[in-house]
């Protein structure tokens, strides 16, 4: 069966703070390195035949330390990055849930929000994300393991694509990946499943935002 593990990256300053990245290229935090070097070294026993990522730097850089380990080169695709969140963007949660409550509530019920005013939706990151999934699965061989390294929504939005869940079902039932934990996705003969959510190494801690 051909795998496809996706994992979310290691934690940043901003993840700490509560910060909404988006777009933003922000780089690991020391802690961040750490948790992503330990999923690493759990990662690269799975003998995965690829390794592509995000070119932001959160995700580029947990991807580096999967690339040490294991010899694999990183390939880099915009189309894995977070959500862009707009006007967002570098704006502390707390300020955002201030400034516009309403908007907040919608996304608590699971409603389709575009982020920051002139950001994107969730159905616009899930059309890039699945398209880069499409392309990666059309020449992943058989029986070979890939691993994508991406961000929180980002991991969440395409998991609930490819195994037919709503974004509302996923965004109520699945909380998001912690950060350096994975989801794996399986082939079987009716299609993709998943396999496994938010699996790591250590203690289960860091931010499980998907900012």
């Amino acid at each position: 069966m051909r795998r496809v593990i996706v994992w979310r990256h290691g934690e940043t300053e901003q993840n700490a703070a509560g910060v909404y990245q988006g777009h933003l290229d922000s780089a690991l935090s020391v802690r961040g390195r750490e948790q992503a070097a330990q999923a690493a070294a759990a990662l690269t026993q799975r003998s995965p035949a690829r390794l592509v990522s995000s070119d932001l730097a959160r995700a580029a850089g947990t991807a580096d330390a999967l690339a040490e380990v294991s010899g694999l080169p990183v390939e880099t695709d915009a189309r894995w990055r977070e959500i862009d969140v707009g006007q967002w963007q570098g704006m502390r949660h707390a300020d955002v849930v201030a400034l516009h409550p309403q908007v907040m509530d919608a996304l608590d019920r699971g409603e389709d929000v575009r982020r920051g005013g002139d950001g994107e939706t969730v159905a616009d990151l899930q059309r890039r994300a699945r398209a880069a999934f499409d392309d990666l699965v059309a020449t992943q061989q058989e029986g070979e393991t890939v691993v994508v390294s991406t961000h929180g929504l980002a991991s969440r939005a395409l998991v609930a694509d490819v195994v037919g869940l709503s974004y509302r079902q996923a965004w109520l039932s699945l909380v998001g990946l912690r950060n350096a934990h994975w989801a794996e996705l399986v082939e079987h003969r009716t299609g993709w499943r998943l396999e496994v959510w938010n699996a790591g190494v250590g203690p289960s801690v860091g931010s499980v935002t998907d900012r």
